[in-house]
């Protein structure tokens, strides 16, 4: 008779510590792992498996192959004036859905100060700013449906 292992956020906790703690003394560390958000948090390079390697790289790069990472901005109202101030830092495609703005970008920590200044100088009013980028989980599902 068999006892079942029991996971707990402490056990959980220590193990990825001990992990880390191996990460920063440089060793080399396997991981087996269905928890992809566990996987993301602490991993450097990741392999993707489903019956065969279907991808390999950094958890960003594996993330950006999903798609493009957006910045939502909330204003209080749009005018041309900020529509256009915005389109003319060509950063990438620029979508308006009645106040919010969307704009997919390929580093938005680099070019979102770019984009807030713009929208400021040209008297706007933002209310809220959103970094939406994918997971990892998103990368699995996209390569796991493409085998199929």
């Amino acid at each position: 008779m068999s006892r079942q292992q029991t996971w707990t956020p402490e056990s959980a906790k220590t193990v990825r510590e001990f992990i880390l703690e191996l990460k920063k003394e440089k060793k080399t560390i396997f991981l087996n792992t269905h928890n992809l958000d566990e996987a993301q948090r602490i991993c450097d390079r990741i392999g993707i498996l489903n019956t065969r390697l279907m991808a390999i790289g950094t958890p960003e790069e594996l993330e950006r192959s999903v798609g493009a990472r957006r910045t939502v901005i909330q204003l209080e109202q749009i005018n041309d004036s900020i529509l256009n101030s915005v389109k003319k830092l060509s950063l990438g495609n620029v979508s308006r859905d009645d106040s919010k703005l969307t704009i997919e970008l390929a580093n938005p920590f680099k070019e979102n100060p770019a984009i807030i200044r713009a929208i400021v100088e040209a008297g706007g009013n933002i209310q809220t700013v959103f970094v939406s980028t994918s997971s990892l989980e998103d990368a699995y599902l996209k390569l796991v449906r493409e085998q199929e």
